[in-house]
């Protein structure tokens, strides 16, 4: 948990954007020439709705003017960290990878997974990934320790875990652009420490949110700064909300997450379709061109992008992808989730 006043977290935000202007000359080149795509998933742990449209968030806010935005997608139950993160990743829900729980008071894997390696992992995306597409480059970054207990550890080229949010997004910065990755996880612990410590609510909480939004900046300047920006898709995320100084129970305010991806051709806009976050690791499948596991209950999320786009590329049933969802009518007004008008005309809370 980081702690300190409103001062000293921005000081830490300061520093990691600081720090992209001392990479060395080197990195500020292009590492390929191609149009290869990239992926970076931005999880930030414990970020509600609530949290998205309430705090300054000037970057995650500006980014939503040109990407395709639900603030109506939705977890897993139990809304606590191992079974929505496992879930993103897995591309399926608690009762297909069995991981219901933290690990803390009870065994956090207590049901059989449905598909398992010699290890007893259900295949993540990582591990499909690797296994289609074995040169590919992977990395994740992980804020949380307990991240690191729901992929294979021998299968990202990088798996590292950093103490605050600050030294995690750093660490990924750096590696990414002497690198490039072709899929990277940022995983991002502040807010959730915050809401537990504040309540998800509180003037602390929405703070917590900004010093976040300052850490995305960091990773979206360092694109700009690399020319990559149009050949990378940034899905910024999270696990679940929360309510009072908890979560875990079924509300909206926990299982209602943000799910924004900004990229090439992505329609900007509100999606105009249901996302659960294990529909998170069939979209990265079908952005990289690898073919989901059979394990998988996930679809890829296609009304984020333009036509276009859908036509240029393998369709997912050649991939064998379950069919999209069909497209829903979003209320303009109610309790679903916030609309657009709200969320881009932002900086209601200014504690």
């Amino acid at each position: 948990m980081e702690r300190g006043d409103q001062g000293s977290r921005m000081n830490r935000v300061v520093g990691v954007v600081l720090s992209l202007c001392c990479l060395p000359a080197g990195l500020a080149q292009p590492a390929e020439t191609t149009h290869a795509r990239h992926v970076i998933i931005i999880g930030v742990d414990g970020l509600s709705i609530d949290g998205v449209v309430k705090a300054h968030a000037p970057r995650i806010h500006d980014l939503m003017t040109r990407a395709a935005w639900t603030m109506e997608a939705r977890g897993v139950m139990p809304t606590l960290s191992s079974p929505n993160w496992a879930s993103m990743i897995d591309g399926a829900g608690p009762e297909q990878h069995g991981i219901t729980s933290n690990g803390y008071l009870h065994p956090m894997v207590s049901l059989q997974p449905m598909c398992q390696d010699s290890e007893g992992m259900f295949p993540t995306m990582f591990k499909v990934m690797r296994t289609q597409k074995p040169a590919s480059r992977i990395a994740v970054f992980h804020d949380w320790p307990g991240f690191a207990d729901l992929l294979e550890k021998d299968v990202p080229d990088v798996l590292q875990h950093e103490h605050g949010a600050a030294r995690t997004t750093e660490a990924a910065v750096k590696y990414w652009a002497a690198n490039r990755p072709d899929l990277m996880f940022v995983h991002l612990d502040n807010v959730d420490h915050t809401g537990h410590d504040s309540g998800w609510s509180s003037a602390a909480y929405y703070r917590a949110v900004d010093e976040a939004d300052g850490y995305v900046g960091a990773i979206l300047d360092m694109l700009q700064n690399l020319s990559a920006t149009d050949s990378t898709f940034v899905l910024i995320t999270s696990d679940h909300g929360g309510k009072g100084h908890n979560h875990g129970k079924n509300s909206l305010a926990e299982i209602q997450i943000p799910w924004i991806l900004a990229g090439p051709d992505v329609a900007p806009g509100r999606i105009a379709a249901s996302v659960y976050t294990f529909d998170t690791a069939a979209t990265v499948a079908w952005l990289l061109g690898f073919s989901p596991s059979e394990c998988w209950i996930g679809r890829p999320v296609l009304a984020a992008f333009r036509p276009a786009d859908l036509v240029t590329r393998t369709n997912s049933a050649e991939r064998g992808c379950a069919p999209e969802r069909p497209v829903i009518t979003v209320p303009a007004t109610g309790s679903a989730g916030p609309g657009a008008e709200d969320l881009l005309h932002h900086g209601q809370h200014n504690n």
